[in-house]
C-alpha cells in the first residue's frame, strides 16, 4: 500500500497548529462529549490521533483506522511519549475494506473526507454510515462551507485552497470545492443534530457536524 503521507505525516499536527491555531483540535473533539463509557467509536483517518486519545480517556472503546503507516507510527509514538496506556485498537487498512457493519456507537471522520474527490467522498461517507449501529452518531469535522458576505466567503475559499493545494502537491489528495457535509449527510439518510463552528480571524472557518443514523 502506497503511503501518501510519508512526507507530511510526521509534521501533520504541527501543520494544523500553524494553519489554524487551536481551532482544528477543538473542532476534532467537539462532539466527543456525546460518548458514554463503553461506547464503541471508530476514527477514520486518525492522523496523530489526539481526538482518539480524548475519546479513550472518556471511557470509550476506540478503534482507529488509517491507510498511512507513517500516521499510525506517529500516533503510537505520541502514545508512548505521553505515557498513554489506554488500550486503543489500531487498524492499518483502507477504510473501505473495514466491514464491521453496525458495530459502532459513533463513527468519526475528522479532516478525512476532504482527501477524496466528490464522488468518492460520498461513497466513503456512505460506507462510514454503514459501520454505525442503528441510532449511531456520525461526526464530520472539516473546513466549513463558505457563508457570510462576499469578502468572508472569498477568504474562506482562498484559505481552503491554500490547504488543499498543499496536500495535493505533497500527498496527492484530490483538488475540489469545499464540501457541504450536512447536505451530503442528509441525502444519505442521517438526521443532523448539531453543528459547531470554530473560528480563525473571527470567521467560522471550521465546523463539526453531528448526524444520527435512524434507529
Amino acid at each position: 500500500m502506497k503511503d501518501k503521507y510519508k512526507l507530511v505525516g510526521p509534521i501533520y499536527d504541527w501543520l494544523s497548529a500553524v494553519y489554524s491555531g487551536k481551532s482544528i483540535h477543538r473542532c476534532k473533539v467537539a462532539m466527543l462529549d456525546r460518548l458514554k463509557p463503553g461506547d464503541k467509536v471508530l476514527f477514520a483517518g486518525v492522523g496523530h490521533g489526539k481526538d482518539a486519545v480524548h475519546a479513550a480517556k472518556l471511557g470509550a472503546k476506540v478503534t482507529v483506522v488509517d491507510l498511512s503507516e507513517t500516521m499510525l507510527k506517529k500516533f503510537q509514538a505520541n502514545l508512548d511519549k505521553e505515557g498513554i496506556t489506554i488500550k486503543i485498537r489500531q487498524v492499518h487498512s483502507d477504510i473501505m475494506k473495514v466491514e464491521e457493519y453496525e458495530q459502532y456507537d459513533m463513527v468519526v471522520a475528522n479532516f478525512f473526507l476532504n482527501v477524496f474527490d466528490e464522488a468518492m467522498m460520498v461513497r466513503v461517507l456512505e460506507h462510514l454510515i454503514k459501520l454505525g449501529k442503528p441510532g449511531a452518531h456520525v461526526v464530520v469535522g472539516d473546513f466549513s462551507y463558505p457563508t457570510g458576505n462576499l469578502l468572508s466567503r472569498a477568504f474562506k475559499v482562498a484559505y481552503w485552497y491554500g490547504a488543499v493545494l498543499f496536500f495535493w502537491a505533497f500527498a496527492g489528495n484530490a483538488v475540489h470545492k469545499i464540501y457541504n457535509y450536512p447536505e451530503s449527510m442528509k441525502k444519505l439518510g442521517l438526521h443532523i443534530h448539531d453543528q459547531k463552528y470554530y473560528q480563525l480571524f473571527l470567521l467560522n472557518c471550521y465546523w463539526s457536524v453531528l448526524g444520527r443514523k435512524p434507529v
